[in-house]
């Protein structure tokens, strides 16, 4: 009788623990592209040896008062649509005023008002970081 074929467990760490793989070979530190059979292609990014991860409690910190208080204000909404004032609050992350701020000033454009604000959250995180 045959056996099924047992799956192969593939070692992603970087470690020298005595295995089969290449951990170490031409792919350590890049970018590993394999051509799958359905015309797919999967990246592999390895992590570099010399990599120290952000600490996350600067990247996720409490909000300064200052930035609250302008968060509670009170904004016109006339002219924006509630319910794309709801879907930009929700998919950028910003509170109301800040999401009828955006679209007003993308002329109801909710994509353009999405891609404004997550654009300047991703410019603070990384501030945060490279100051840290």
């Amino acid at each position: 009788s045959e056996q099924p074929e047992q799956p192969v467990v593939e070692d992603d760490d970087d470690n020298d623990d005595n295995d089969d793989d290449d951990d170490d070979k031409d792919k350590d530190d890049a970018e590993a592209w394999d051509e799958i059979d359905s015309g797919f292609s999967r990246v592999t990014i390895k992590k570099g040896k010399n990599f120290k991860a952000p600490d996350l409690n600067l990247v996720i910190s409490q909000p300064k008062p200052s930035t609250m208080a302008q968060d509670d204000e009170e904004v016109d909404e006339t002219g924006v649509e509630p319910k794309d004032i709801e879907l930009v609050m929700t998919q950028a992350g910003v509170s109301r005023s800040k999401a009828v701020k955006a679209l007003k000033a993308a002329d109801g454009d909710i994509v353009s008002a999405i891609m404004e604000l997550t654009t300047q959250i991703r410019m603070k995180l990384t501030k945060s970081v490279s100051r840290a």
